[in-house]
């Protein structure tokens, strides 16, 4: 799946005009996470369509750039979460970030991870057998 990461300027209301102009061009955002450091900001979203989101973002002249994630589904109850990434540990899966979301329909968790090695990540993927969003 790809993420989207915008970056944005540790600004007041920085976050709100953003959040914003994907509502005008009717984003529906799935999920998202926002990190901080001293100068900016990292708003990183999951989306319906985000080719077509990034490029009209683009042409507002937002810094964004596409990312690919993997979604994985992960049982909404406790240890479920645990019990995952210890079997990507295993296979020597090295996680740079994860958020998680929670879809109420199906009562199921959400992660969102971004892997050190995108290969390692697939290849644990396929021999786990682990459900994809």
């Amino acid at each position: 799946m790809l993420q989207l990461s915008i970056f944005l300027e540790n600004a007041k209301g920085r976050l709100a005009e953003v959040v914003s102009l994907l509502a005008e061009l009717k984003v529906n955002l799935r999920a998202l996470s926002l990190a901080d450091t001293k100068d900016f900001g990292v708003l990183r979203i999951i989306v319906d369509n985000p080719e077509l989101t990034t490029e009209k973002l683009r042409e507002r002249k937002v810094v964004v750039s596409l990312t690919h994630v993997w979604v994985l589904k992960v049982p909404d109850r406790t240890g479920g979460l645990a019990e995952v990434l210890n079997q990507l540990v295993k296979h020597d899966v090295v996680i740079e970030y994860m958020y998680a979301f929670v879809e109420k329909e199906n009562e199921q968790a959400r992660v969102v991870i971004r892997a050190q090695d995108q290969a390692v990540m697939e290849k644990a993927m396929r021999e786990l057998n682990l459900p994809l969003l």
